[in-house]
């Protein structure tokens, strides 16, 4: 899925781009949007990642370190924080590309606004009538119109509040 998500993304994953990933548990689709959207010659970029479990985002960091982008934390090329995602995270908006990690229960009108124009969600949303779970591609093109594509079942864990998925 994780290749599958960075492949739908990709033509808003351009050389600057501005990424969010919500749910980003491990650093790993973050270690990959920054390798995608990387420019020595446009610094202008970043990728953030929000996690609601402050272990999760202390993970991500020490995995990203590994990956040898501590100097891009450092200079906040990458940022990770704790934070309820379903909120997305306002202060680095607007983002190109946004991928949430974890199924909502309904599109998260939050992360849509924060996308830019032009920019792509891809989100998994629970959908009501099937009790089943859809992955859906919301497109914002340049005058802020917006288009949303079902693109097939998926099942992920729910995207939720820290105190929720602690009780899990």
């Amino acid at each position: 899925m994780h290749a599958h998500v960075a492949e739908l993304l990709l033509p808003y994953l351009n050389q600057g781009s501005s990424v969010l990933d919500v749910g980003s548990g491990s650093g790993y689709m973050l270690s990959i949007f920054h390798h995608l959207t990387d420019s020595e010659a446009d610094r202008r970029g970043h990728v953030v990642g929000v996690e609601h479990i402050q272990e999760l985002v202390d993970f991500s960091l020490e995995n990203l370190r590994k990956d040898g982008l501590a100097s891009e934390l450092q200079s906040e090329r990458i940022t990770v924080c704790a934070n309820d995602g379903r909120d997305g995270y306002p202060p680095k908006a607007p983002y190109n590309a946004i991928h949430v990690g974890a199924a909502a229960p309904t599109l998260p009108d939050a992360l849509v606004d924060q996308l830019a124009h032009p920019g792509r969600l891809i989100v998994p949303v629970e959908n009501p009538s099937t009790g089943t779970q859809d992955l859906v591609q919301v497109d914002k093109d340049r005058e802020g119109n917006i288009t949303k594509t079902i693109l097939f079942g998926v099942m992920y864990v729910p995207l939720t509040d820290a105190h929720s998925q602690q009780k899990m």
